[in-house]
């Protein structure tokens, strides 16, 4: 009789288990497939100038990456780095006096657009931002964009 509710318990824990993991794979799955809207036709929640965007990290990170993660920002100032890959494109703005920096990772279909892209050329680009953090290494602050395009 003992074995018959140690066998029940055990079933009732391997089907609880089996559909944890069931759950769990289809969160993983959705995440996995999840498509973002082109940047490039999405409203923008502000738009910056670069000098003063990297002010307001800079006074204060906390607050900042508060009012700005994850949203849809325009970022109008000087390019100041460009790095090329095969599939990628970043694009930096940086500030001269505290060597900040703005680091903007350009979607697939919009590589063509941030391959026209020259230094010193004065742009404005779209992209979500993702945070602004402190490197111990560079020691600056910098601010990270994905998912950008080239405002027109």
């Amino acid at each position: 009789m003992v074995t018959t509710k140690v066998k029940k318990g055990y079933k009732k824990w391997l089907i609880a288990i089996f559909v944890l993991l069931l759950a769990g794979g289809a969160v993983i799955w959705w995440l996995f497939t999840l498509k973002y809207d082109d940047t490039a036709t999405v409203k923008a929640d502000y738009t910056v100038n670069e000098p003063e965007f990297i002010k307001e990290f800079q006074q204060n990170m906390t607050v900042a990456n508060k009012k700005y993660s994850e949203k849809i920002i325009v970022v109008n100032g000087t390019v100041s780095e460009i790095e090329m890959a095969d599939t990628t494109a970043n694009i930096k703005m940086i500030d001269t006096v505290t060597n900040a920096y703005v680091i903007f990772a350009f979607q697939q279909q919009h590589l063509n657009e941030a391959k026209q892209i020259k230094k010193g050329d004065k742009v404005s680009i779209k992209g979500s931002c993702s945070n602004g953090s402190f490197s111990n290494i560079l020691e600056t602050e910098y601010i990270t964009f994905k998912r950008c395009a080239v405002n027109k």
